[in-house]
């Protein structure tokens, strides 16, 4: 399949054979991901008792993201997509196969961890400007979206999926028997990813030019207010919002006392209401209004949702309140990447996307803010904490928004 003209005989996004292939990278890629973050923030809690150290590990799965995300962008503008995604794959196998040495070594250490969750995050940083692209490329223009809301829909399906299973592996086989499994499913996605036929026109890659083609995507954003609302509320629900991800473990083992399996459950909870609410999305298309205010709505629910948290502080109160935002989650998430495609023009999607990613790899720093505020004002309320942050930034973004479309008029 051409990544740049798709075929138009496919009517239907699971008769698009490059579809399939790159639905299924994505969806084996994201369940790994998920199962290594949850193991890792388990035996990290295990062996320091610390939820700095926990927030630590987890953040550095995202930190690549605000370093090289731009970077990200350009050089998948340069290179073919199709070699990065396959590339990405290996480089997550041999990283999660030297995990798993060393834990049957018997000398696996939590920084040993925060270096694998590095490069993972390396890989990762490519996802939007790579593998995402090319889905929404795969398939004729008339069915873009569609396909765009079903690999969303399998994003938040396997955030399900990988931290059920990365708590039952690691409370039944240990973190060699979650990291074992995962390098040889990289190794299984690197190879569907093989068998993409893609095709695209690259463009030069000078390493002189880098600074010019960002500033010049940066230019092109803040002179499009829709795409500066989408970079403002990327900022905040990853800064915030999606915080408490790094809290999830001793929330569950410290705050709730509940088994290695029931803190994959808790993980679960967010991304299984993301779940249902993508299916309805991808079924039923989204609802009638202005996609930035849409993806504000999506984003404030569940900030908002989470903000509630410590005025309920019970095991299923909670899972119910982070089961409810995922209906948020997944409207800003499709909203997301529609915006993105619909506002830019081909020739600087990559760019932008790259930029995405960047506003995505803020995630980090919130881990470690989340993970400070939980030594000192206890992890349920530094959860509850980081939800009201998120409201007062995406109120933020969208005053500023209606300000810059004012003058755009």
């Amino acid at each position: 399949m051409n990544g740049e003209t798709p075929d138009h005989r496919a009517h239907t996004l699971f008769g698009t054979p490059d579809f399939v292939k790159l639905w299924a990278v994505g969806g084996l890629a994201n369940v790994l991901r998920w199962l290594e973050v949850l193991a890792a923030s388990l035996f990290t809690l295990d062996a320091t008792g610390s939820e700095f150290a926990v927030a630590a590990v987890a953040a550095a799965r995202s930190l690549p993201l605000i370093l090289m995300g731009g970077l990200a962008g350009v050089v998948a503008d340069a290179l073919n997509r199709k070699v990065i995604v396959v590339g990405g794959m290996l480089l997550t196998a041999a990283s999660s196969g030297g995990v798993f040495l060393l834990a049957w070594a018997g000398v696996l250490e939590p920084w040993h961890l925060f270096v694998s969750s590095a490069v993972s995050g390396l890989v990762y940083g490519t996802e939007m400007p790579a593998r995402r692209r090319m889905v929404g490329e795969s398939v004729v223009p008339a069915m873009a979206a569609r396909a765009v809301a079903m690999d969303s829909v399998t994003i938040s399906v396997s955030r399900v999926i990988g931290p059920v299973v990365g708590g039952a592996a690691y409370q039944f086989l240990g973190l060699t028997g979650a990291f074992l499994g995962s390098a040889i499913i990289s190794l299984i996605a690197a190879w569907v990813a093989t068998r993409v036929r893609h095709t695209q026109t690259t463009r030069a890659l000078a390493l002189g030019g880098l600074y010019g083609d960002f500033a010049e995507a940066l230019r092109f954003v803040r002179a499009t207010p829709a795409l500066m609302a989408l970079l403002g509320v990327t900022v905040a629900q990853n800064l915030f919002g999606f915080a408490y991800t790094s809290l999830v473990a001793p929330l569950g083992r410290e705050v709730f006392g509940v088994s290695a399996v029931m803190v994959g459950v808790l993980a679960a909870a967010e991304p299984g209401g993301a779940s249902l609410g993508g299916l309805l999305l991808a079924a039923r298309g989204q609802p009638r209004g202005q996609p930035v205010w849409l993806m504000m709505a999506g984003a404030g629910l569940f900030c908002g949702l989470m903000a509630l948290i410590p005025l309920a502080p019970w095991y299923w109160a909670c899972c119910a309140l982070l089961l409810a935002g995922g209906f948020g989650i997944a409207l800003y998430s499709n909203v997301q990447t529609t915006i993105a495609l619909t506002e830019t023009p081909p020739e600087m999607r990559s760019r932008v996307m790259g930029l995405i990613t960047v506003a995505i790899g803020t995630w980090p720093a919130g881990q470690m803010l989340a993970g400070w505020m939980a030594g000192r004002v206890g992890t349920l309320w530094a959860v509850g904490l980081v939800g009201v942050s998120g409201c007062l930034c995406i109120a933020a973004v969208a005053a500023l928004y209606l300000r810059r479309r004012g003058m755009c008029r």
